[in-house]
């Protein structure tokens, strides 16, 4: 009897095989659905968070899942300005566009608004006169103060009486903070007080440009389209330091500033945490930009200065999306490694060391755009005239999202994270 069940044992293996194979088809495979604008989509490989995706200039923005499919869509009565993000406590901050703004260089705004999480206005406050214009890119800061870039009209006598070489109005940079429980302005940063000028030695601010790394050349940029000198275009702050990246698209750099200092010590090149006032305290990406001979120039037209933060990989390093990458019609993100100390000496190499990058022949945008790390390691590139990439460490482009529209920036949200908690999502 042994010996027959052993002589019949293949067969019953074979009945076990075909048991379990009817088993594993009468169980419900879940049809993974995607929606057109998805491209690509390795799902083992990307990384599950939900995106905020934001249409340059639009009047909406929404949450999507990898699929594709909109989980979240906020509307507005006002275009964007340009940047709006989703707070911790599922309340939104955004630019939007003043039509009545007295001039449009591109990316001019005028009006910050605070929403509620049920969408309702909760504060705004405009900036946009003859001679002050926000624009571009606001920032909540833990006090529950709001940083704003503003343009500030320098008049072409103002600009000649400093050496500045122009035919037209300019407007340099200016960073203010505002509290909105009163509307103060509690703290403000001019790109005007850090001046310095080679053509004139008879007028102020007269040196040798490369040996005040941290002044600011205004005759860098001889192309000034409407007085835009710098065309700022995105800020991040970096709570450990109280230090403001601030991304200048003009002069294809990224400067470094104080934040620890008051408004009259940020007018002077004394006082704060690092001692120099309002003095740029490092600055990096272009050291021709202060006609510094060491050093490499990487950037080409800079977006979105993006400070990785809490437990992704690369804490405490930059990525910057380069929207130009040499003579190329192809753009490129860095991720660098950022000194510890900041540290600008005249005639140096100051700039940092690149850790990472990702181009592609496929992958151009001549203006906005920006990346951020994901929680699996990958890289969410926002390509500003495409949609979105996610390319894994390694290079490989693991999901791609076609928006068929401009886009400005996308930032990810993980599912649990306390921005969908407090929005009952």
């Amino acid at each position: 009897m042994i010996s027959n069940l052993i002589n019949k044992l293949p067969f019953f293996i074979f009945l076990l095989i075909i048991v379990s194979c009817n088993k594993k088809n009468d169980e419900v495979i879940e049809e993974i659905v995607l929606t057109p604008e998805i491209v690509i989509y390795e799902q083992d490989l990307i990384d599950e968070n939900y995106l905020f995706l934001i249409e340059n200039g639009g009047t909406s923005s929404y949450l999507i899942n990898k699929k594709g499919e909109k989980l979240w869509t906020w509307n507005f009565e006002d275009n964007l300005g340009n940047d709006v993000e989703l707070l911790d406590n599922g309340e939104l901050l955004g630019i939007f566009k003043d039509v009545d703004r007295p001039f449009t260089i591109g990316g001019g705004s005028g009006i910050i608004k605070l929403f509620n999480n049920d969408g309702s206005l909760k504060w705004q406050y405009k900036i946009a006169d003859d001679n002050f214009l926000a624009h571009h890119d606001v920032e909540m800061l833990p006090s529950g103060n709001i940083l704003v870039m503003v343009w500030e009209r320098i008049t072409v006598e103002q600009a000649h009486q400093a050496g500045i070489i122009t035919n037209v109005d300019v407007f340099p940079e200016k960073l203010i903070e505002i509290n909105p429980n009163n509307n103060d302005i509690v703290w403000e940063w001019r790109s005007w007080d850090r001046l310095i000028q080679d053509t004139d030695p008879s007028l102020p601010n007269f040196g040798v440009i490369s040996n005040y790394p941290e002044k600011i050349d205004f005759n860098y940029n001889s192309n000034t389209p409407g007085g835009d000198i710098m065309h700022a275009n995105g800020i991040d702050y970096d709570i450990n330091k109280d230090v403001i990246h601030v991304s200048v698209n003009f002069y294809n750099e990224i400067w470094v500033i104080d934040h620890s200092t008051s408004t009259s010590q940020a007018e002077s090149n004394s006082g704060g945490n690092y001692g120099k006032g309002g003095d740029l305290i490092y600055r990096y990406g272009n050291p021709s930009a202060y006609k510094n001979t060491e050093g490499t120039t990487i950037f080409n037209n800079n977006h979105f200065p993006n400070l990785l933060e809490g437990d992704v990989q690369g804490q405490g390093n930059m990525l910057v999306y380069v929207n130009n990458y040499g003579d190329l019609l192809q753009s490129i993100v860095y991720e660098l490694e950022l000194p510890e100390v900041f540290s600008l000496s005249p005639n140096v190499n100051n700039e940092p060391n690149i850790v990472w990058s990702y181009t592609n022949p496929d992958m151009y945008a001549p203006k906005f755009s920006g990346a951020v790390r994901l929680q699996n390691g990958n890289t969410l590139i926002c390509e500003g005239d495409y949609g979105y990439w996610e390319v894994s460490q390694s290079g490989e482009v693991v999901w791609k999202y076609d928006g068929d529209t401009n886009f400005w920036r996308g930032y990810s949200y993980d599912i649990a994270s306390p921005a969908l908690n407090n929005l009952d999502f």
